[in-house]
């Protein structure tokens, strides 16, 4: 996704609980017709008007994770904090990402998931800066709810991945692809990550919206607003830190099957904090040893 938004309609919170911030969280509105973002439209700098009138800022709760850090689980709420420091000394470097990341992610997700085969299969890397984003070529981060992936574009998603990399696996099996996220430059001072908890998502909330790159199209869910919905992020992430998401689970017995999750403004953010820089890294894994 290649967008900034901008609020149209705003509620309010009055209270906040105890560890927790306030701050706006851009949810889309749900109409009768579908959204479709034009990517190859998009330029690399551009702010397209059109969506803006879809989507309206909620200010919600959000609620520092580290109080409860060792108590979330990817099966349940659909994310996890995890120590991993790694040995990549330039996360802008692809060969390094190739030589060396990609394998300490995918040792990463079978050690906390059990996953039975894992496969990196993309990674992006997002600056809040728009200056370091051209000069670094990479993209922006998005303030806007959203999950990568919805019950269609997940299936296909992996069928294609699977054909790709000329892999035989029975589509039967259980799987699930992650979003592995990290700092990349210091602490994170500025547009954290919020979570939504999956236990906290109605099928209601769902806006199904098609993403037309011209030559292949995907489809990703963005979130009406909910006011049950409980957020959570992790203040200050360091780089030894990294936070696992579920974007999409083919299982379908009460376990999470996604995470909403979307950059927000911090209200506690010091003045003249440095750009959050981070990467997040896609992984397919399958889990064969499953009952």
């Amino acid at each position: 996704m290649m967008m900034q938004t901008h609020p149209v309609e705003k509620s309010s919170v009055t209270e906040r609980p105890s560890g927790s911030v306030v701050a706006p969280l851009t949810y889309t509105t749900k109409k009768s017709e579908k959204l479709v973002y034009l990517i190859t439209e998009m330029g690399e700098d551009e702010d397209s008007p059109e969506y803006h009138e879809w989507y309206d800022v909620h200010d919600m709760v959000i609620h520092d994770a580290r109080r409860a850090v060792s108590d979330f689980s990817v099966d349940r709420e659909g994310f996890m904090l995890c120590h991993s420091a790694s040995r990549v000394e330039d996360f802008y470097d692809d060969t390094n990402i190739k030589a060396v990341y990609n394998e300490e992610v995918e040792k990463l997700v079978v050690a906390e998931t059990g996953a039975s085969r894992v496969l990196v299969f993309d990674h992006t890397i997002r600056v809040g800066s728009d200056d370091l984003r051209r000069e670094r070529q990479v993209r922006e981060v998005v303030n806007l709810v959203h999950n990568d992936y919805t019950t269609d574009s997940g299936p296909q998603r992996v069928t294609d991945l699977l054909r790709e990399n000329k892999i035989i696996q029975d589509i039967e099996t259980r799987f699930a692809i992650f979003n592995l996220w990290r700092s990349i430059a210091g602490p994170v001072l500025s547009s954290p990550l919020a979570l939504l908890d999956a236990q906290s998502v109605s099928s209601r909330d769902w806006v199904p919206c098609d993403l037309d790159y011209g030559d292949r199209m995907g489809e990703i869910y963005n979130v009406a607003f909910n006011a049950d919905h409980r957020w959570y992020y992790f203040p200050i992430m360091t780089a030894e830190e990294i936070l696992m998401f579920k974007n999409f689970d083919s299982a379908e017995d009460g376990r999470a099957r996604f995470t909403p999750h979307t950059a927000f403004s911090d209200p506690t953010t010091p003045p003249e904090s440095p750009h959050r820089e981070s990467i997040e890294t896609r992984v397919l894994a399958f889990f064969t040893d499953e009952d």
